[in-house]
Parts: C-alpha cells; structure tokens; sequence
C-alpha cells in the first residue's frame, strides 16, 4: 500500500520532528520534507508535490493561511490541515475560506492528531468538536443575517417596459413574441431580458420569473 506523503510546516524544530516521528512510525503515512516557513512550504511543494501538508497557523516571513492561500489555487489536489494553539473563532473561519481541509489544536493527543490527519485523506472535514460548534453557530449566524438582509431589501426598480417584459416572461413568451407583442425589436427585447436578470440577479428566464413574482413583480393573471 503506498504511503501519504506528508509535508510538515512548522518553524518550532523540537515540535515538528516530535511530529514526523509519530507520522513516520504509521504504516500508511510518510513524513517528506520539513518547511520553517510558508514561503519554503511553496518551494517544497513545488518539488515534492506532497498528498497533504500540516501547517502551523503562526510562522515567521509567511504564516499559514497566507501560505494556504498561495498553494491552493496553484495546488487545489493537495489537502492541507491548519495546526493553532489556540481555538480562534476568527482563524478557524479565514482558514476555511483560504482552503484548508482540517484545522486542529496543537493540544490534542496523538491519536486525535492521526484520527484527523486520516480524516482529511479520506475526504473529510478535519476539525477539533468544539472547533466544529464554533463553525456550525457561525453559520447558523450567516444563515440569519442573510435572511434578515434579504427581509430588509426593497424589490429591484424595473422601469414599466421591463416590467411589461417580465410579465411576458413569467407567462412563457419567447423573445419573438415578446418582440411582436410590444411592438418592439428583437434587439431591445434581449436587452430587456439581460438588464431584468441582472437586476433580479436570476440565473435565467424562469429563476426570473419565479423571482418576479415572489417580489410582486408579476402579475399572476397576466397572460
């Protein structure tokens, strides 16, 4: 069975080679190169291209999620799993969105360390039980601001024409017989239709539509 080939970033010598003699005691894993800063993370994946990367979160030059942020576009194949001392809300959050599969407490125990380094091979979420709670209530906080943002908004302004065109759209008219209908050319109703998504931000004709008359943009009696 071929081994995971690991790359370790951590600028604290002792902890990192504490580190790569537990990962090189397992048979599935291998320690394959050892980084002090983001900066030589980037060199060495480069020449390594490694299956995964432990970093720690604060290093000297280039920290962690600075790293993350300039191997993942370059990288999206190799996961990387995020090591902090201490449980910020905040970094937990910006490392998610600079990419990174795991994020886990340098305190945790060994076997908690390779149950989450195992996780995150396997396609996993890496994350420490009350890092994930912190994680989930931010969400669910998300999720409700949203909600409220979305209560709060005024419907978009429609000019009368659009208006006319939306409702067309709704009742199924092609541009041909929009065109036809409105008296209007097959160029000014595209831009009409172009400037109506835009405004709804809908996807296509019939998000637009769907969208138009949760606004009450629609009429629902329109033919």
């Amino acid at each position: 069975m071929a081994k995971t080939r690991i790359l370790l970033a951590d600028d604290h010598d002792l902890f990192r080679e504490g580190l790569a003699g537990l990962i090189n005691n397992q048979k599935d894993l291998e320690v394959v190169g050892h980084a002090v800063d983001g900066l030589e993370a980037l060199a060495l994946v480069r020449d390594l291209t490694p299956d995964l990367i432990v970093m720690d979160i604060k290093m000297p030059i280039c920290d962690g999620l600075e790293a993350t942020r300039l191997i993942r576009p370059k990288f999206p194949e190799i996961l990387i799993v995020i090591l902090t001392v201490h449980d910020e809300d905040e970094k937990l959050f910006e490392a998610i969105k600079a990419g990174a599969n795991g994020y886990l407490l340098k305190e945790t125990d060994s076997t908690s360390f390779l149950s989450g380094i195992r996780e995150a091979i396997a396609g996993g979420a890496t994350l420490a039980p009350k890092l994930a709670a912190s994680l989930l209530d931010e969400f669910a906080n998300l999720a409700n601001r949203r909600e409220l943002e979305h209560l709060s908004e005024e419907p978009p302004k429609l000019t009368s024409r659009e208006r006319e065109v939306l409702n067309l759209i709704a009742a199924k008219a092609t541009n041909l017989e929009i065109s036809s209908r409105l008296l209007i050319s097959l160029h000014t109703v595209k831009s009409h239709v172009r400037s109506i998504l835009s405004k709804l931000h809908a996807v296509n004709r019939r998000h637009a539509a769907v969208l138009g008359e949760q606004q009450g943009l629609v009429k629902k009696d329109e033919e």
